[in-house]
């Protein structure tokens, strides 16, 4: 694999514009990132005031123009970031690719399904490279700590999960024969819903024992709920503690084969793919 970054088949069109919507080391790429900003926090502030039914009467054709422009801005956008990168689909699969492919989305599916244009909102993570572009590098660290100890928790918090729903589905069944349809337990998944409910200390109290049977197993159901809410804190706080001590800065350089970022400030080439930086 050749580690040159610019090779001979690659235009070097291609890599200018990949600095230029990738990377904010650049002031050309620093004032796309700020200009695409400011683009989504205006897309979204459409969006939301079209929500209002007051102002939609009045504007509502102006801000489905605006919402309109919008969608074929960040369109044009998604498509530059596809080309300019060697591996369209790794970026496309991303986080990123897949969050600004939701972005455009909303306008299209709004053709045959009214009111899904209000997903737009979901452009709000793309001002997650704000952190990039401010270069706040020690953000992107953290976050990475926190990715890192997330990834390494998930096989004790998914054993967690696990014996949480077995527990559920347990008294769930047993709330259903002790209380019965009379007393809104009118069925076993919907006596679940009440045990998840009570179990994470949430309570609405749209469905409550009445038996003095039911009030002491929902008692016990209540307590056990503070003690399994500490469990996946513990797991993962472990986590974060092992992640902090090994993690290493990161630079906000994108790799222009695979466009995956996080690398270390020190990498000269991609940890992902092995791409010269």
């Amino acid at each position: 694999m050749s580690t040159d970054p610019t090779p001979p088949s690659w235009p070097r069109w291609r890599t200018t514009l990949h600095e230029i919507i990738f990377e904010a080391e650049t002031p050309a790429g620093k004032a796309f990132d700020i200009a695409l900003i400011i683009s989504v926090l205006l897309s979204i502030i459409a969006v939301m005031l079209e929500s209002v039914r007051s102002i939609r009467v009045v504007y509502g054709e102006l801000l489905y123009e605006i919402e309109l422009f919008f969608t074929i801005l960040f369109t044009i956008e998604y498509f530059l970031r596809l080309i300019t990168v060697r591996k369209p689909l790794g970026y496309a699969t991303s986080f990123f690719g897949v969050v600004d492919l939701l972005a455009i989305l909303p306008t299209f599916l709004s053709l045959l399904v009214p009111g899904t244009q209000y997903l737009f909102t979901v452009r709000v993570l793309r001002l997650l490279r704000v952190f990039r572009v401010l270069k706040l590098t020690e953000y992107l660290a953290e976050a990475g700590i926190i990715t890192t100890a997330l990834k390494a928790s998930r096989r004790k918090i998914s054993v967690f999960i696990l014996a949480v729903l077995s527990v559920v589905v347990i008294v769930g069944s047993l709330m259903y024969i002790i209380e019965g349809e009379g007393n809104g337990f009118t069925d076993i998944p919907t006596s679940m819903y009440w045990a998840i409910v009570t179990l994470t200390t949430v309570g609405y109290g749209d469905i409550s024992p009445q038996t003095g049977l039911g009030k002491a197993l929902a008692s016990m159901l209540m307590l056990m709920g503070y003690g399994i809410l500490a469990v996946p804190t513990g797991i993962v706080t472990v986590e974060l503690s092992k992640a902090a001590k090994a993690g290493k800065s990161v630079s906000t350089q994108s790799c222009p084969n695979c466009s995956r970022e996080g690398h270390d400030e020190d990498a000269a080439h991609c940890k992902y793919c092995g791409e010269r930086l």
